[in-house]
């Protein structure tokens, strides 16, 4: 039985690496800048609480960490550190180490958290790639673009989630009237938990082509490509994904697998999973971004559905030193979809409707957002409000049903308030969502 620090929930909320330490019969402590916002949702609290230690360190001091972990590991010995949060990704590597325990080194974790330093690692290993360039302040970021030419993207070095993008494609983006470049820097944007943007910003060359994510584990730096995703959007200006496909198959796995592995030997990533963002274009794979964890947005979960297997589990192995069980070959690929149910007008939500999923190829339907919360139509990924899991032989089957679900799902707002004290307490306006 072993002893895992977790260090916070991605999403806030998402606790399936928790489950699966609980379903392995492992011991685990959780560590946290704020316990508070757990203990307000009931579902992830009842786990949290089966912790051997519960550690809140309010500003994520290193030092006062560092203390509080030395605690816990000199009177109950810590076998693996575990984060799947971006944000704390880099002193989880720390705690790592200093524990001596398996896991990507620091320093690599720190150059994985900046998107320049990756590029620059990648571009001295001759890796083909976009063009890019760094901007720390809107002159910077103005001669970045004019350097590289339209279309390109701009993006927090330190982002994640699809946050704070800005996609330029025309010379009419480039008016000062209503130019995102006036005025980005500084941004100060809040990721949370007392983080915020260091205000560096990468600006890429917008490339053309699918949209794929590769997930991988890596133990000693031997690397294992599970599937991929096919990554769906909802229209531009938005940023967050409307839905992907996973399959173990592709008609270019090799030469993605190829590509990916090649990256991950550059960026000395040896320990852990790894989600690697790719445009499929004319000329070949070509990086998004690299992120060191687990993938996000439940997607993790989709994978387990879809090769009926525990992910979590294998890189809690993983991070033990131990052999991970890997999913067993099929003759047949396995074709898993996701589908988000989101707004179509902002507001206030009120109440989602639901229908009766009866079909067993429907395998997890989640609702992310609670009556109360703020929605708007997706711009990025924390725009979402729920989804369904739909597994299935092919892929046409498996997106149909997962479009269906999503078309007969009713998204309620609370009524905009009338001048009139009489109508305040009308019934909620219904929003349809579009299939």
């Amino acid at each position: 039985m072993a002893h895992l620090l977790i260090i916070e929930l991605p999403g806030g909320n998402d606790c399936d690496l928790v489950q699966a330490a609980l379903d392995r019969g492992d011991r685990f402590s959780f560590l946290s800048a704020n316990l508070g916002h757990y203990m307000e949702q009931d579902a992830v609290w009842t786990r949290l609480v089966q912790a051997q230690h519960l550690l809140e360190l309010p500003d994520f001091a290193f030092e006062a960490v560092t203390q509080a972990v030395l605690q816990v590991h000199a009177k109950d010995p810590i076998d693996a550190v575990l984060c799947l949060l971006d944000i704390r990704l880099v002193e989880a590597a720390c705690l790592a180490e200093m524990l001596a325990l398996k896991h990507v080194k620091a320093a690599d974790s720190v150059r994985l958290r900046d998107k320049y330093s990756v590029r620059r690692s990648l571009a001295e290993a001759g890796i083909a790639q976009p063009e890019f360039a760094l901007a720390c302040s809107n002159v910077e970021l103005k001669q970045a673009v004019a350097q590289l030419g339209l279309p390109v993207l701009v993006k927090p070095s330190d982002g994640y989630a699809s946050q704070n993008i800005a996609m330029l494609r025309y010379p009419e983006d480039l008016d000062p009237l209503w130019s995102p470049l006036e005025n980005m820097l500084p941004s100060g944007a809040d990721y949370g938990l007392g983080v915020r943007a260091n205000d560096r910003l990468m600006v890429e060359r917008l490339l053309e082509g699918t949209v794929i994510g590769c997930d991988t584990l890596s133990m000693d730096g031997h690397h294992r490509l599970l599937g991929i995703h096919e990554k769906l959007f909802f229209e531009a200006p938005s940023f967050a994904i409307q839905g992907s496909c996973f399959a173990t198959d592709h008609p270019q796995f090799d030469a993605i697998e190829r590509y990916v592995f090649g990256l991950l030997d550059t960026l000395r990533f040896n320990w852990g999973a790894t989600h690697t963002e790719l445009m499929l274009t004319a000329d070949g794979p070509r990086l998004i971004e690299v992120n060191g964890r687990l993938v996000g947005a439940k997607i993790a979960r989709l994978v387990n559905y879809a090769l009926d297997w525990s992910f979590h589990s294998a890189l809690i192995d993983v991070h033990l030193g131990l052999e991970p069980e890997l999913p067993a070959v099929r003759d047949e690929p396995v074709f898993a979809v996701t589908c988000w149910i989101v707004a179509s007008q902002a507001g206030v939500l009120a109440h989602v409707a639901l229908p009766v999923a009866t079909d067993p190829r429907i395998r997890c339907v989640e609702l992310m957002k609670k009556p109360g919360d703020a929605v708007r139509p997706p711009t990025e990924n924390a725009d979402r409000i729920g989804y369904v899991m739909v597994c299935a032989n092919t892929r046409a089957a498996a997106e149909a049903l997962a479009e269906q679900f999503v078309a007969q799902s009713t998204v309620m707002l609370q009524a905009t308030p009338t001048v009139n004290p009489s109508e305040s307490d009308q019934e909620p306006q219904f929003f349809k969502q579009a299939a």
